[in-house]
């Protein structure tokens, strides 16, 4: 296996945990707007650091580029947190799995380097993954549609993100492009301020633990998972191994969602178990990648 993919692995495991804390914090009713804000406020402060590893600076003709990958990160978490809001962790975090085939085709149109026909395999093993982990009932029933839909949307842009960083941090370094991205990401954030439903100053002080972290982890697995794409590229095989959070989620559900108070163990067995099978399959899709 090779050792950057333990990168992405790491990553997966920490945006489940971000995304229960997330879902604990929504139960004080601190809301999709102020979420996004001060999770992007907390992207934008782990990703300054990177500054100090250095770059080039391209002329500023092209810093349309750093500022397109901020609106596509943004609409990202948007609509990962619209999912999460809607429905079940378990069935938002696999459906963004659906990344894994975007990035492959966004990989195959955008960049140089030709995709393994078992990496293909891989990604449409992990698209019937998806499919399983989406089946059965959720909480609430009625959003089942809407938890689906806006995850396929985070998933879309979120490779565009991913395929768009790879293609581009070389000519600028990781220590150039992404913090100008991220800290545009933060910047641009201030726009979600109307949207509040309250003041910040109203959220309650038990929610803020949970917020704070899992703003802080989301911002810190983003960093990590970024880096390793800016650094090693193979944004395909990254995601594959990334889109193991699908098995990570409904196990942790399982197992220990009800350490956030998460109801999802109240599902019936035959859902979380046909939830598990497709978290399995993409255990299939990940051996593809990285077995050689």
């Amino acid at each position: 296996m090779p050792a950057h993919l333990l990168i992405p692995l790491t990553s997966s495991i920490a945006y489940v945990f971000a995304m229960l804390l997330f879902k604990r914090s929504g139960g004080w009713g601190v809301g999709v707007w102020r979420t996004a804000f001060v999770s992007n406020l907390a992207v934008g402060f782990v990703f300054a650091p990177f500054w100090f590893l250095g770059g080039h600076n391209p002329p500023a003709t092209l810093l349309w580029q750093p500022l397109l990958v901020a609106l596509l990160f943004l609409s990202g978490q948007i609509f990962s947190f619209l999912s999460l809001h809607y429905g079940d962790v378990s069935v938002g975090t696999p459906v963004m799995g659906l990344k894994i085939i975007l990035v492959a085709l966004g990989s195959a149109l955008l960049l140089p380097d030709p995709i393994p026909l078992r990496w293909w395999i891989a990604a449409a093993l992990s698209t019937l993954a998806i499919i399983l982990l989406s089946r059965g009932e959720s909480r609430p029933r009625h959003a089942v549609g809407r938890t689906v839909l806006t995850a396929s949307l985070a998933a879309a842009s979120f490779a565009l993100f991913d395929v768009l960083v790879q293609k581009w941090s070389p000519a600028w370094g990781v220590g150039r492009f992404l913090p100008l991205a991220c800290g545009a990401v933060a910047l641009l954030s201030t726009g979600f301020i109307p949207f509040f439903s309250a003041p910040l100053r109203t959220i309650p002080r038990p929610a803020w633990r949970w917020l704070g972290g899992g703003s802080l982890l989301l911002a810190l697995q983003s960093a990590l998972f970024v880096y390793g794409i800016g650094v090693f590229g193979d944004a395909t095989a990254m995601n594959i191994v990334y889109s193991s959070r699908g098995l990570w989620s409904v196990v942790a559900v399982w197992l220990i969602g009800h350490w956030f108070a998460n109801e999802e163990q109240t599902l019936p067995r035959s859902v979380l178990g046909g939830r598990l099978a497709g978290a399995f399959l993409i255990l299939a899709a990940i051996a593809l990648v990285v077995l050689r």
